[in-house]
């Protein structure tokens, strides 16, 4: 049996295959556009380009499960991944397992689109198919750690929005929960971490941990975008990242339920952990 993973060279990516030596024998194939980012990843390495639909077919011979790690190129990701899709079929892949978003189906989130558009194809795919609704990642979150100490502040605009984040680590450990065991055909699963926090306590946590004053201070969402831009985003970017904390504060990042810890087999790594390995690094 084979196992192949898109995105191997990405965050998510390396995670799940490196968690898939540790638990699996069956063979495990890194697709990427770029193999030489992937050379340490210790597994075999195929060319996949979303975009070249040609280079698939040999790139997909002989696999039996796909995991279909969504791409990173928001307004292009439908088209990219239907082009997958279909070679995935052609080439007589078994399953699917797709990394959607959170409450795909009624996110407010401007991400989700393009997660309802996949899910829609799979669904009519006639392939056997696992869909992993992934909530938020705390790094996105922690990333801005190291600032808010430099800046003794951490700003956002999520108001009391509460954010049911879990690490990437976490979010890995339940696709290769899927895809090393059976039992997971047509699944949707809703993966929130837990408890769910809010920035005013993730600022809280900051403070404690390093015995400085890190207050949280909400923005506007049209402030925290040009905060964001005058932090070297592009504007574009800025104005993404602005809208997914207004959307937090209506409770777009807010979710309940075990599904990720059953998948697991633990609890969510906590919002805690993930600020110390914020502050370490």
């Amino acid at each position: 049996m084979s196992i192949a993973v898109t995105g191997a060279t990405g965050q998510l990516g390396r995670l799940v295959i490196s968690a898939l030596k540790q638990r699996t024998t069956d063979s495990i194939i890194g697709l990427a556009r770029n193999l030489d980012a992937g050379a340490d990843l210790g597994v075999e390495l195929r060319r996949a380009d979303y975009d070249q639909p040609a280079t698939l077919p040999e790139a997909l011979q002989g696999v039996d499960t796909l995991l279909l790690i969504s791409g990173s190129e928001i307004g292009k990701r439908a088209a990219q991944h239907k082009n997958l899709i279909d070679a995935a079929k052609a080439a007589g892949i078994r399953r699917i397992v797709y990394t959607s978003l959170l409450h795909a189906d009624i996110s407010p989130l401007g991400l989700a689109e393009e997660h309802r558009q996949t899910e829609a194809m799979l669904a009519e795919s006639g392939l056997s198919t696992t869909v992993l609704r992934n909530g938020w990642y705390t790094e996105n979150h922690t990333a801005s750690v190291a600032p808010a100490v430099a800046n003794g502040a951490f700003y956002g605009a999520a108001g009391n929005g509460k954010i049911a984040s879990a690490s990437r680590a976490d979010y890995a450990d339940a696709a290769v929960g899927v895809l090393t065991s059976e039992g997971h055909d047509g699944a949707i699963y809703e993966l929130a971490g837990a408890p769910a926090y809010t920035l005013t306590e993730l600022a809280a946590e900051i403070s404690r941990q390093t015995g400085k004053d890190i207050p949280y201070v909400d923005l506007s969402e049209a402030d925290y975008a040009k905060a964001l831009e005058g932090a070297g985003l592009p504007a574009p970017v800025a104005a993404a990242y602005a809208s997914f904390d207004a959307m937090a504060a209506k409770g777009a990042l807010d979710g309940d339920g075990d599904d990720l810890a059953r998948l697991i087999g633990r609890n969510s790594t906590p919002m805690a952990d993930s600020v110390r390995e914020a502050l370490a690094k």
